[in-house]
C-alpha cells in the first residue's frame, strides 16, 4: 500500500517579499530563507514595508491568525 505524506506548507503569507525569496527554489519555510543580511522584506500586496492591515511585514509577523494572511495554498483550495 502507498503511504501518502502531507503536502510540506509554508507558516508565512503568500504576500510576503524580500530579495533572497526571489532566489530559493520552494515556498520559505523558515525565517532565514525570507531574510538576508538587508534584513528588509515588504508585502506585495502594499509594495510596502506595511501591509494592508497597516502593520510591519516580517517572517515573524506574517503568519496565520494576522487578518490579511493568505495561506500559499488559498488559491486551490
Amino acid at each position: 500500500m502507498e503511504q501518502r505524506t502531507k503536502p510540506t506548507i509554508s507558516p508565512f503569507c503568500t504576500h510576503l517579499a524580500s530579495k533572497k525569496m526571489t532566489l530559493i527554489e520552494g515556498l520559505p519555510m523558515t525565517t532565514s530563507d525570507v531574510m538576508d543580511a538587508s534584513e528588509h522584506c515588504w508585502c506585495e500586496q502594499t509594495m510596502q514595508v506595511l501591509g494592508p492591515d497597516r502593520n510591519v511585514s516580517h517572517p515573524e509577523d506574517c503568519k496565520k491568525g494576522r487578518t490579511c494572511f493568505e495561506s500559499p495554498f488559498e488559491s486551490m483550495l
